[in-house]
């Protein structure tokens, strides 16, 4: 069935149909496929490429987000450090069309195929198309799918999930769905084409997201820095990062203002898909948010580890004192047991101060130009433990405290209800996403007629990946 467009001329997909005839495969990790389709083992696909001794090409770093990017592309713009060794000639060669993969992230997505010549890491495999009639990006797309990341974790060996690896000689056992060549061609048009139509949808989305949270914190940082008198007397707070203060404000060090500042465990919580507890990392927070649904979890055993100095409880603030994204509070939810993770820090601040009042101010500018005084020329930006408790803050009485934040999620409740509306429909594009991949890369849906009726190129090729380098992207050499 041809596809329908709109008057935008974007393709529907709605008219997609699975193919006539299938083979049963539903015990493996793709499922059925079309009748026409080969079934191959990857040694029957790939062989396995070790060129060394190219120490000069460029480095070439395997993502869990992009697959196969350029190494500075990674780097820049961002704090992250070549952790690459001086003596390259042990790294291998990759060129275009090879597909490369990080062992011990393989199940998590750290794999693709290479656009790019270059080198990456001797702990990483390179594999090379045995038949030129292969398109690669039909492999990259099937490899990172949820399905065979699931695969990948079954034929990887190891003692925890951080030491797990797929080995060469595994993952060539590993069996894999072949379309014929001029179908894959097809398949990698249609998905270049639809994502790039979703990518587009959500890229606006993220733009409305990120418009709302300026003028939420707008609100904010005017309310807990100058309260709700519009005429009140302003003073000079002494404190050159601080400013001007309501002259009936008081300076406080955060020291005074907290009972408790605990750092976490200078160690890696053992993580477990059984866990039922969120250890908190840098990634798991948003200035006013702990995003416990993404967080990664631990045992009680673990658990009870990493709470022995300290057992968060609602109210309490977590503070990223490390990273890229350093200086970032939010107040612990009630109804969760929750510990900190690396590079993270709780404060628990005394009864007569609001902790939602500090925690705003925390996220403040003038908070963050203190933190900057450790962070500024870091090789990895972190805040010291003795500039933290001595971050000064202004404040008024507990009473003023409670009406400003009664204020603030008064004016800030409808910017609250429409950000959680548009972040759950960009979560549900790219839930989507992933699975009209799935779904096309494994015969589920045929797009051979749709494809032909698509342009040859994306109208809007300027239009990126949506989905950014997080904290929680791979270290250029993580698995050496």
């Amino acid at each position: 069935m041809e596809p329908r467009r709109s008057a935008e001329g974007s393709l529907m997909i709605e008219g997609l149909k699975p193919y006539p005839q299938y083979n049963s495969h539903s015990s493996d990790w793709f499922g059925d496929i079309p009748n026409h389709w080969a079934l191959k083992p990857n040694r029957a696909i790939f062989s396995e490429i070790k060129d060394r001794d190219h120490a000069t090409e460029e480095m070439l770093s395997v993502t869990i987000t992009r697959g196969i990017i350029r190494q500075k592309a990674l780097l820049e713009g961002s704090s992250k450090r070549d952790s690459s060794n001086q003596n390259k000639t042990a790294y291998k060669l990759v060129q275009p069309r090879d597909l490369a993969y990080n062992k011990m992230r393989a199940w998590q997505g750290a794999i693709g195929a290479s656009a790019f010549r270059g080198i990456i890491s001797p702990a990483y495999v390179v594999m090379r198309f045995r038949s030129p009639d292969h398109i690669p990006n039909y492999f990259h797309h099937l490899y990172r799918i949820p399905q065979f990341a699931k695969e990948a974790e079954r034929w990887s060996y190891g003692i925890t999930s951080d030491m797990w690896s797929l080995r060469p000689e595994h993952f060539k056992l590993i069996l894999t769905p072949l379309p014929p060549p001029d179908e894959q061609a097809a398949i990698v048009h249609f998905l270049d084409y639809a994502n790039a139509r979703i990518e587009r949808a959500i890229r606006a989305k993220k733009k409305i997201v990120s418009l709302l949270n300026e003028q939420k914190q707008a609100i904010i940082h005017r309310a807990v820095t100058r309260g709700l008198d519009p005429n009140v007397k302003m003073k000079d707070s002494g404190i050159p990062w601080l400013g001007e203060i309501p002259e009936h404000w008081e300076v406080r060090r955060l020291k005074v203002v907290a009972e408790k500042i605990v750092d976490c465990l200078h160690a890696t919580p053992k993580y477990s898909t059984e866990g039922t507890y969120p250890a908190i990392r840098t990634a798991d927070i948003s200035p006013g948010v702990v995003h416990l649904k993404k967080a990664k979890r631990i045992p009680a055993a673990e658990y009870a580890r990493w709470t022995e100095r300290l057992a968060p409880r609602a109210g309490d603030i977590l503070y990223s004192r490390e990273g890229e994204r350093f200086g970032i509070a939010a107040c612990v939810p009630t109804g969760v047991k929750l510990c900190i993770s690396q590079r993270m820090m709780v404060f628990r601040v005394k009864d007569e101060f609001d902790s939602e009042f500090v925690m705003h101010l925390l996220n403040g500018r003038a908070t963050y130009r203190q933190a900057l005084q450790d962070a500024l020329g870091a090789t990895v930006p972190h805040v010291n433990i003795s500039t933290i408790r001595n971050y000064t803050l202004g404040l008024p009485n507990r009473a003023e405290q409670s009406l400003i934040i009664e204020y603030i999620r008064s004016e800030t409740s409808s910017f609250s209800e429409i950000l959680l509306r548009t972040e759950r429909e960009i979560s549900l594009l790219r839930e989507y996403r992933t699975r009209l991949t799935a779904d096309v890369v494994t015969g589920k849906l045929d797009v051979r007629e749709a494809a032909k009726n698509l342009p040859s190129e994306d109208p809007n090729p300027d239009i990126a990946d949506d989905l950014d380098i997080e904290e929680t992207e791979l270290e250029t050499e993580e698995g050496q």
